[in-house]
C-alpha cells in the first residue's frame, strides 16, 4: 500500500495517443467547486514587462509540432513504452508550483505544464522556471473559462491570447494546447487550436481528481490505480495535497518500471 508520509506533508507546508470523440465534456479540468478561482480577465502590468527577461534575451522554447499518424486529440502515448506523462493545469499559488517542480526534478521526473494566460501575466517568471527545469510548457487558455461553450470569436481569443503571452515570455506559443474546464475539445475548439498553431489537442486518460481536494492519499490511489504505460495523467498546480502526493506517485511509478517524461518525449 502506498502512503503519503508525514514528512511529505510537512515539506508542502514549508514550501507554502488515443482518439477522443467530439463534444463538450463537463467533467475534469478543475470544473468542481474546489477549483482555484480564475484570475481577472484584464492583464496585469507584468503582462507587458517581465522582470528583465524577454523572448529576445532568453533561449527560444520548443514549439508545437505535428505527430503524423496521431489523432487530433491525444489521450495517451504508446502503450508499449515504460513511460507516462504527468500533465499539470498551470494556475494557483506559485509557492506550490515551485515546490512541485522541485520535487519532480529531485526524482528525475519531467512534467508537462499547461499554463493559464492570466497566471502568466501575474507570474511571468514561472514560464522560464518551467522550461529551465526541462519540462514542457503549453497553453490552457487565457482565463480558464469553459472554452467549449464560447462563441467562435471568444474561443479563438482565449486560445490566441494565451499563445501570445507564451510567445512573448519564451519565444514560442508552447508545445501543447489543452481546453479549459473540459477534458476534451469540441470540433470547433480543435479547429481553432490548429489555426493558432497547435496541430493536436492534449487530453488525458487518467484524471487524478485532485481539484476536488480529496486528500493526498486519495490522489495517490486514484492515479496509481489507473496509470499504465503511455498514460497521460491530469493533475493541477495550486493544491498542497497534489504536492504531497507526488513523491509517493513517482516512487511507485519507479517500482513499476515507469518513468515520468514530458509529453513530447512520450510521443517522440
Amino acid at each position: 500500500m502506498v502512503r503519503v508520509t508525514t514528512t511529505n506533508r510537512r515539506g508542502v507546508l514549508r514550501a507554502g495517443a488515443g482518439l477522443v470523440t467530439g463534444g463538450a465534456l463537463a467533467a475534469g479540468c478543475g470544473s468542481g467547486p474546489a477549483a482555484p478561482p480564475a484570475s481577472p480577465a484584464s492583464a496585469s502590468p507584468s503582462a507587458t514587462h517581465t522582470s528583465g527577461r524577454s523572448a529576445a534575451t532568453a533561449r527560444t522554447a520548443p514549439a508545437a509540432r505535428a505527430y503524423p499518424g496521431l489523432p487530433a486529440q491525444i489521450t495517451h502515448g504508446p502503450r508499449t513504452r515504460p513511460q507516462v506523462a504527468l500533465t499539470f493545469h498551470g494556475q494557483g499559488e506559485t509557492a506550490l508550483a515551485h515546490s512541485l517542480l522541485g520535487e519532480a526534478e529531485k526524482h528525475g521526473a519531467r512534467l508537462t505544464v499547461l499554463a493559464v494566460g492570466t497566471w502568466l501575466d501575474e507570474h511571468p517568471d514561472i514560464a522560464r522556471r518551467i522550461l529551465d527545469g526541462g519540462h514542457d510548457l503549453g497553453n490552457h487558455t487565457q482565463r480558464h473559462i469553459a472554452v467549449n461553450t464560447l462563441a467562435e470569436a471568444d474561443a479563438r481569443r482565449e486560445i490566441t491570447d494565451c499563445a501570445e503571452r507564451l510567445k512573448r515570455l519564451t519565444g514560442s506559443i508552447g508545445t501543447w494546447f489543452r481546453p479549459s474546464r473540459a477534458p476534451a475539445a469540441t470540433p470547433l475548439v480543435t479547429r481553432l487550436a490548429r489555426a493558432a498553431g497547435y496541430p493536436h489537442v492534449l487530453s488525458y486518460d487518467v484524471d487524478s481528481l485532485d481539484y476536488t481536494a480529496p486528500g493526498a492519499a486519495a490522489v495517490t490511489r486514484k492515479v496509481l490505480a489507473e496509470v499504465r504505460g503511455g498514460s497521460v495523467v491530469s493533475l493541477h498546480f495550486g493544491y498542497a495535497d497534489t504536492v504531497a502526493a507526488l513523491p509517493d506517485i513517482l516512487a511507485e511509478l519507479g517500482r513499476r518500471g515507469l518513468r515520468a517524461v514530458t509529453t513530447t518525449e512520450l510521443l517522440s
